[in-house]
C-alpha cells in the first residue's frame, strides 16, 4: 500500500483497498495520488473527449465535452478545498481535505457515461431493465472496480475513500423501486459493504432518496463542482451557440415566479449577453459557487470511524437558487429545443437498434455465430452462462462508445452504402 499522506484527517481505513497495493520501492505517491493518476491514464477517460456534454462531440469545436467538463469540475473541486483550507473552520489541527483525492473523484464522476449524454443513459437504462438496469453512476463504479488497470476484470483497486467520493447512490437496483436512475448495480452489493466499512446502514437510511443523501464530504465536494460547472458552463454553451439570447431569456423570464434572487441573476446573464462577456461574467459566478461553501460539523453512523462522515458541505441559499436557476433556463431554452430533441430521437433509434442486434447475436440463449464485437469482448460474452452476464458486458462495450464510434457502427450495420471490409475503428 502506498504511504499515508502527512494528513490527520484521514486514516487506514480511508486509504484501505479490497485487495492489497503490492509495495513500489521509492512510491512518492499518496494512496489517492496513485488513484487520480489511474484514472488519468485510462481509456475510459481519453474517451470522455469525445462524449457528449450539451451538443453531440464534434458538431461544434469551441463546446464543451464531457472530458472538458470534468476537467473543469476537478477544478473547482481542487478550489474549493483550497477555499475551506484558508477559513477559519473547526477542523483539527494538521488536518484538511484532500485535493488529490476530491480531484480523482471529479475525474471519475462521468467515465461510466454512455454516448449522447443523459439521452443514450435513458436508453440503456431502458433496454437493460430485463438485465439489472444501467445508471451512468453505477457504470463508474464497474469501471473502476471491474475493468480499469483490468487484471482479470478486477479493475484499478481504488481506496475506500475514492469509492466513496464518487457513490452519489448508494441504493441497489433491486431496492429502487422501478426507479429509472440513482442506484447501483446489484453486483456492486459487496463494493457497496466494503466502502462503508461492512456497518450497516440505520433503519433512518433506508433505500432510496434518503440513502442516496448519505454522502462523504469528498462526495458533497465533487457533487457542488458538478453541480456549479454544468449550471454554469452548460449556460454559456447555449449562449455561444446562439439558444439563448437576451430578448429569449426576458420573454422566458415573464412567464415564470422569481424570487428576487432570481430576477438579479436573470438581469446578470442579460447584462453580461448585452455586454458580450458571457465567458468573464460566467466565470466570475463560478468563484462566487466557491465562495458560498463552509464546513458543518455532522454526526451518522460512520462518523466514529471515519472523519469525512464528519463534516457536511453548507452552500450558502442563495447560490443554490442560482445554481436551479441556471440549470431551469438551460433545460428550457436549449435542452428542450427542437434542435437538440431531435438529435436526442435520433440517439435513442440508434443505440436502440444497435443493442437489439447485439442481444439477438449475443445475449439471447439461440446465439448468432456472427462476430459483430471486437474479440476482447467477444471472448468474454461467449464464455458468460447467463443472459444478464451477457446483457452485462455487451452494454460495457456499448457504454464505451464515443458519439462517433456510436455513429460509425449503426452505419456499418444499417447503411448499405458505407462501409468497406477495408474499415477499421
Amino acid at each position: 500500500m502506498a504511504r499515508m499522506p502527512a494528513n490527520s484527517f484521514y486514516s487506514v481505513f480511508d486509504t484501505a483497498t479490497r485487495r492489497e497495493r503490492p509495495p513500489q520501492a521509492g512510491e512518492y505517491r499518496s494512496a489517492f495520488q496513485i488513484d487520480r493518476d489511474r484514472i488519468i491514464h485510462s481509456a475510459a477517460f481519453r474517451r470522455l473527449q469525445s462524449k457528449t456534454q450539451v451538443f453531440l462531440s464534434g458538431e461544434y469545436d469551441f463546446y464543451r465535452t464531457r472530458l472538458t467538463h470534468s476537467i473543469e469540475v476537478a477544478q473547482i473541486g481542487r478550489s474549493i478545498c483550497a477555499w475551506l483550507a484558508e477559513q477559519k473552520t473547526p477542523l483539527p489541527e494538521g488536518a484538511r481535505i484532500d485535493a488529490d483525492l476530491v480531484e480523482s473523484a471529479c475525474l471519475a464522476h462521468d467515465l461510466g457515461h454512455p454516448p449522447f449524454g443523459h439521452t443514450g443513459e435513458r436508453t440503456l437504462h431502458r433496454l437493460m431493465q430485463p438485465y439489472g438496469g444501467f445508471e451512468g453512476n453505477a457504470q463508474t463504479l464497474r469501471l473502476l472496480t471491474q475493468t480499469i488497470f483490468n487484471n482479470g476484470r478486477e479493475g484499478m483497486n481504488p481506496t475506500r475513500a475514492l469509492l466513496d467520493a464518487i457513490l452519489k447512490y448508494k441504493t441497489l437496483h433491486k431496492d429502487a423501486g422501478g426507479a429509472k436512475n440513482h442506484y447501483i448495480y446489484d453486483e456492486h452489493e459487496e463494493w457497496l459493504d466494503f466502502t462503508v466499512g461492512g456497518h450497516a446502514f440505520p433503519a433512518d437510511l433506508p433505500p432510496g432518496p434518503a440513502r442516496n443523501r448519505f454522502k462523504s464530504i469528498e462526495c458533497q465536494i465533487m457533487d457542488w463542482a458538478d453541480d456549479t460547472a454544468y449550471s454554469v458552463n452548460d449556460l454559456a454553451d447555449g449562449i455561444q451557440a446562439g439558444f439563448i439570447d437576451g430578448s429569449r431569456l426576458e420573454k422566458w423570464a415573464s412567464q415564470q415566479q422569481l424570487s428576487s434572487v432570481e430576477s438579479a441573476q436573470i438581469e446578470f446573464l442579460c447584462a453580461a449577453i448585452a455586454k458580450g462577456r458571457v465567458e468573464a461574467y460566467l466565470n466570475r459566478q463560478i468563484g462566487d459557487c466557491i465562495r458560498a461553501t463552509r464546513l458543518e460539523p455532522a454526526e451518522n453512523f460512520l462518523s466514529p470511524f471515519s472523519q469525512r462522515h464528519s463534516w457536511s458541505l453548507e452552500v450558502a441559499p442563495e447560490m443554490k437558487a442560482v445554481s436551479k436557476l441556471n440549470k431551469r433556463i438551460a433545460l428550457d431554452l436549449v435542452f428542450k429545443t427542437p434542435q437538440l430533441q431531435q438529435l436526442d430521437f435520433k440517439a435513442d433509434f440508434i443505440l436502440t437498434r444497435m443493442f437489439e442486434v447485439m442481444r439477438n447475436c449475443y445475449i439471447e440463449e439461440n446465439q448468432s455465430s456472427l462476430h459483430l464485437m471486437p474479440a476482447i469482448y467477444e471472448e468474454e460474452v461467449r464464455k458468460a452462462q447467463d443472459p444478464s452476464t451477457r446483457a452485462r458486458l455487451v452494454c460495457d462495450w456499448v457504454a464505451s462508445m464515443t458519439d462517433a464510434f456510436a455513429f460509425r457502427t449503426y452505419r456499418r450495420l444499417f447503411d448499405a452504402n458505407f462501409g468497406s471490409i477495408t474499415d477499421f475503428v
